[in-house]
C-alpha cells in the first residue's frame, strides 16, 4: 500500500483508491442502482439515481479534509474502470474507526473489496494511528464477513434482528480489530 498524501490516493497492487469526482456520478449511479448492492448495505437507497451519486459525493472533500471520514472510489489501476467505494468513518474521541465499503456486482468474487479494505486498514492505523478498525454486516451477507475475516477482525458479536430492512429485520454482525 502507497499512501500519496497530496493526492489523497493509495495505491495497491492492482487498485487506486481516489477521490470521487462528479464525472464518477454517473457510473456510481448506474453501479449502486443494483438490488442486490441495496439489499447487503445499510444505508444506499433503492433505485439509485444521479443526483442520490452527486448528493452522497457532496461533502467527501470537506469530510477528508476535517478528519471525519475518508470516502475513496475503488478503481482497477489498469484502465481506471471504478469499481466500487470504499469509506472509514474516524470517531477521534474513541480513536476509532469504521470500514463500509461496496463492490459493483459485475466485480464480486475478484477479490477487489478484501484488497481495497487491507488499504484502507494499513491506512487507519499507519496514518491515522487509530487503535481499532471496525465493521458492520448484515448476517445474510457471509461474503462481506469473509472478507472482513481476511483483514484479521474478529467477530465480536451479533445484534439480533437490529436492522429493518423492507419488510424484514437482518442481525447486524460486528467485526473489530486493534492495532498492536
Amino acid at each position: 500500500m502507497i499512501f500519496d498524501q497530496e493526492n489523497k490516493t493509495i495505491t495497491t497492487s492492482r487498485l487506486i483508491l481516489r477521490m470521487f469526482e462528479q464525472s464518477d456520478a454517473k457510473e456510481v449511479a448506474r453501479l449502486c442502482n443494483n438490488f442486490n448492492i441495496y439489499n447487503n448495505t445499510l444505508y444506499l437507497p433503492y433505485p439509485y439515481s444521479l443526483e442520490d451519486a452527486l448528493s452522497w459525493m457532496e461533502r467527501h472533500l470537506e469530510n477528508y479534509e476535517a478528519g471525519v471520514s475518508y470516502e475513496f472510489a475503488v478503481s482497477e489501476k489498469e484502465s481506471g474502470q471504478l469499481l466500487g467505494a470504499i469509506g472509514l468513518s474516524c470517531n477521534k474521541r474513541f480513536n476509532q474507526g469504521e470500514i463500509a465499503y461496496w463492490i459493483g456486482e459485475e466485480f464480486w468474487g475478484q477479490g477487489y473489496a478484501t484488497e481495497a479494505a487491507e488499504a484502507v486498514l494499513q491506512f487507519a492505523f499507519e496514518e491515522k494511528k487509530l487503535h481499532k478498525v471496525y465493521a458492520r454486516c448484515f448476517g445474510s451477507n457471509p461474503a462481506s464477513g469473509r472478507v472482513l475475516t481476511k483483514l484479521g477482525m474478529k467477530e465480536e458479536g451479533t445484534l439480533t434482528d437490529h436492522i429493518r430492512k423492507d419488510d424484514r429485520y437482518e442481525d447486524l454482525v460486528h467485526y473489530g480489530i486493534i492495532n498492536k
